[in-house]
């Protein structure tokens, strides 16, 4: 039991990880789409938000198999949160266009 509790760490700093890694992307197509040299954007986005998910992952792990599995199932989790979000905006604001269209 207190292994499992020990693990628990790890799928916090996944989601975390996950968070900004995810979260960073969607930031990134939204300002790259916008601006006139988004080559700058993406590339840029996706070397740090590589450098910093790479980092995170080595320093969560600290060489524990168990660890880096906790971290990519709190990643692949926080995923599928984020996608949901994203919708989520995305549907609302164009509820809110198209009602203003409309009158």
């Amino acid at each position: 039991m207190n292994e499992i509790i020990g693990l628990v760490p790890a799928l916090v700093a996944g989601l975390l990880l996950g968070m900004v890694f995810f979260g960073g992307l969607w930031w990134t197509v939204r300002k790259g789409l916008a601006s006139a040299r988004p080559v700058r954007w993406f590339f840029g986005s996706l070397i740090l938000r590589t450098s910093l998910t790479l980092a995170g992952f080595y320093m969560m792990s600290d060489g524990h198999w168990e660890r880096l599995l906790m971290g990519i199932v709190g990643f692949t989790i926080a995923r599928q949160i984020v996608t949901r979000l994203t919708r989520i905006h995305k549907n609302s604001r164009s509820q809110t266009q198209e009602g203003g269209h409309a009158s």
